[in-house]
């Protein structure tokens, strides 16, 4: 891991872009410590925070279409393997992992791929069930790039935010701190809009089946 490390402590759009596609495959980059850094000096002037977001969502992209093409193309029990494996392991995968994302995109559709961008243990496995189930690859890119980019622009408001009282040696512990607060909070809201959404599901199902009988009724 030293090589990431290395490519952390020299950030540019290039390894922004490139670790993120890690970040979205299966390699353990942390993307708090990509993309925040990279806005935490773009408020020092140093990069633009508009080409960071720009880039690490391409990067996102692109990470996502590997683990959608390998899916889509090599099938369950290959991958399951994969996760099983020793290099597996290695990237902090297994498959009860993978099993956790399938029952997300099974309960949550489509749309899983857009607000699984959203939720730690998820974000970066996501891809895999959308493969798996031959999901539209362009619908797919559109809810994930959505989904990364509402990401990324979280994570570069909260390092622009602590360059304003954060020194730089203190930065990468401050990231992690707040950037935990920021996962519970998008998670308590994810959650949240699901529930919404599936009540106001119900609550129409429900008007439409009492209007069905009642007009079986006067016929």
């Amino acid at each position: 891991m030293e090589w990431i490390s290395t490519l952390l402590d020299n950030l540019n759009y290039g390894t922004i872009w490139f670790l993120m596609l890690l970040e979205s495959t299966v390699i353990p980059v942390p993307s708090e410590l990509v993309v925040s850094p990279a806005a935490y000096h773009a408020a020092g002037g140093n990069l633009n925070v508009f080409l960071v977001i720009l880039f690490a969502t391409i990067g996102a992209d692109c990470g996502a279409s590997i683990n959608y093409v390998a899916a889509y193309y090599l099938g369950r029990p290959i991958i399951y393997k994969f996760a099983n494996s020793r290099w597996g392991h290695l990237c902090l995968l297994n498959q009860e992992k993978v099993e956790k994302s399938e029952r997300y995109f099974d309960s949550h559709g489509v749309a899983a791929t857009l607000t699984g961008r959203l939720i730690p243990g998820i974000r970066h496995l996501i891809s895999i069930p959308a493969g798996l189930a031959k999901m539209n690859y362009w619908r797919f890119l559109l809810f994930t790039t959505i989904g990364a980019g509402v990401w990324n622009c979280i994570l570069a408001a909260l390092g622009w935010w602590l360059h304003t009282f954060v020194p730089e040696d203190q930065m990468e512990a401050k990231i992690m701190e707040y950037g935990d607060y920021i996962k519970y909070g998008i998670i308590a809201i994810v959650l949240i809009a699901i529930a919404y959404f599936t009540i106001r599901y119900f609550v129409k199902r429900n008007r439409r089946d009492k209007v069905d009988e009642n007009s079986k009724h006067k016929t």
